[in-house]
């Protein structure tokens, strides 16, 4: 067969469902074969849309996502994507063409050498330079895409080798157990457990995947030990269970950072120090730290684990839980978690009932999104002023039901991943929260949405401005430099896409605008005037926070 039909034939044995993309003229080859298979591709706007939709389809399923781009300004534009789906660990298979090999070796037209540009920001880059070996590459870069901790992988088709005649065949996958810890080393876990009084668990990014978060919720009802999480392990345990101390990470002092300096143990599971580095909750090194972890620890002088756990997170997980059932459980004093808890829990109402005019304080935003959205539904926050209060407002039932951008952290992911999050879930409410800024990044793919005719809702906080950076400057300088622009009119905006457009004023119709714009067919944009004066009222009342008991 020609080599572009063993390549999508590769895709298939695969499981691969979807492919986002823009093509080009040197993926046609591809292109037309991908015609006749089984394999869905969705022409998106923009290569860097195509990328974040495949980076949220990725995250929320374990399954690789795919997007497609061509040689040459095709692939530069998937880049920032790739970063982001890489840096945050989801699966992603990035699949780009490339100019004929007579010309590889010149200036040419859109010619450069994309490998050495993914290869940065992927586990693994690779062009095909031989037909015969297409089985091989893609079996290989799904495995390394999947395989702990997950992130993207690159191939590259040249447009001479697509067209090639092959005669070789897919490789089916096959599942492979990962490696689990030895005995001896979880019982030194137990053991350092058992002697602690005040452990504390810090939950990361591995926590949520599914068996993970299952035994998490198990051992935390068991011991009663709290659990911290991190921006990205939203839901590893239930926001309404008593374990719960909601989440750490906003560079600043809160009741999360209270517990940890309670604690004598600090069980950290999952966790990933891109999201919040060990210096902000263990500055002076005084912490007994227990790492378990897919993975080693990295090097870092703030953390220093007493024990490191390495091997499947479930497993050890069960395997503590096991343990734990055949020794019985140590009496350990968790009086000043349950007061992070309540202190905390307190500060969630404190707005939920405002009736302000003119503006909404995001407080009371994140508060009626909560209500619309049920326990399964999917919330995509974009990066900004207004990604900082959903790490601290909306707290998650399930895992994988809030994606936050938190390792390479780049503005534009909102709007496309909730396509992404829409296609893989479509039995599912999805909503988008974006700045203005981040919203009209990727604005251009309202027109993708409106195609496929998806119900999700794009909720805008309007302040016209680059409101973090705003805030940032603001707390370390006093004043901040010029920050604003202006907007169009959005809900002009979302009837030009074909989407349906709301703009609500007052924050005692919020709640109801929120549930209309599900009940109506087709994507909705929903625009209200945040009140971002928060934001420093919000700064100095973390930097005055006590002890809750």
């Amino acid at each position: 067969m020609k080599a572009s039909d063993l390549f999508v034939k590769c895709l298939e044995a695969e499981g691969i469902q979807r492919i986002f993309g823009v093509p080009g003229e040197e993926n046609a080859d591809f292109m037309i074969s991908l015609e006749e298979s089984p394999i869905d591709f969705v022409l998106c706007r923009h290569e860097q849309g195509a990328a974040f939709m495949a980076e949220a389809h990725g995250r929320l399923t374990g399954e690789v996502g795919v997007c497609l781009g061509t040689l040459g300004p095709g692939a530069t534009n998937l880049i920032t994507g790739v970063a982001d789906a890489n840096m945050d660990n989801s699966p992603m298979l990035v699949l780009t063409g490339q100019a004929h090999s007579r010309r590889q070796h010149k200036e040419s037209h859109q010619a450069m050498d994309v490998i050495a540009m993914f290869r940065p920001v992927t586990k693994w880059a690779i062009g095909v330079n031989n037909a015969a070996t297409i089985p091989e590459i893609v079996r290989k870069a799904v495995k390394v895409a999947t395989t702990e901790k997950p992130g993207a992988c690159h191939i590259e088709l040249p447009e001479d080798v697509a067209e090639a005649d092959v005669t070789a065949k897919p490789i089916l996958p096959k599942k492979v157990r990962r490696p689990v810890p030895d005995d001896k080393v979880v019982r030194q876990a137990l053991d350092l457990i058992r002697s602690a009084k005040r452990p504390v668990i810090l939950a990361g990014n591995g926590t949520i995947r599914k068996r993970a978060s299952k035994q998490l919720r198990v051992f935390a009802e068991k011991t009663g030990i709290g659990v911290i999480n991190t921006f990205m392990a939203k839901g590893a345990v239930d926001m309404d269970s008593p374990q719960c101390l909601y989440t750490i990470g906003l560079q600043a002092r809160d009741y999360g950072s209270l517990a940890i300096d309670d604690s004598d143990l600090v069980i950290t599971l999952g966790y990933d120090m891109v999201e919040y580095e060990p210096f902000l909750w263990n500055p002076n090194n005084d912490h007994k730290i227990l790492h378990i972890d897919f993975g080693p620890a990295e090097v870092d002088q703030h953390y220093h684990a007493e024990v490191e756990v390495v091997g499947d997170l479930a497993h050890t997980l069960w395997m503590l839980n096991e343990m734990m059932d055949e020794e019985g459980i140590p009496k350990f004093d968790l009086e000043y978690q349950r007061g992070v808890r309540k202190s905390l829990a307190e500060e969630f109402e404190a707005h939920k009932d405002d009736d302000t005019e003119g503006s909404i304080r995001p407080q009371k935003a994140l508060w009626d999104a909560r209500q619309v959205l049920g326990p399964n539904d999917i919330l995509l926050s974009d990066v900004g002023a207004h990604k900082m209060w959903i790490a601290r407002y909306y707290q998650c039932h399930e895992p994988n039901t809030c994606l936050i951008p938190n390792g390479f952290c780049s503005m534009g992911f909102a709007l496309p991943g909730a396509i992404g999050a829409a296609l893989a879930f479509p039995e599912r409410r999805v909503m988008a929260i974006c700045g203005d800024g981040g919203f009209m990044m990727n604005v251009q793919e309202m027109e993708t949405a409106a195609r496929l005719k998806l119900d999700v809702t794009v909720f805008v906080w309007e302040d016209c401005a680059y409101g973090l950076i705003a805030w940032k400057q603001q707390s370390h300088f006093g004043k901040h430099t010029d920050l604003s622009f202006t907007n169009p009119d959005f809900v002009k905006l979302a009837e030009a896409f074909g989407w349906n457009g709301y703009r609500c004023d007052n924050a005692r119709d919020l709640e109801k605008t929120l549930e209309a714009s599900y009940n109506d067919e087709g994507p909705s944009l929903v625009v209200v005037p945040i009140d971002y004066r928060e934001n420093t009222l919000l700064s100095k009342r973390l930097g005055e926070i006590a002890c809750p008991i």
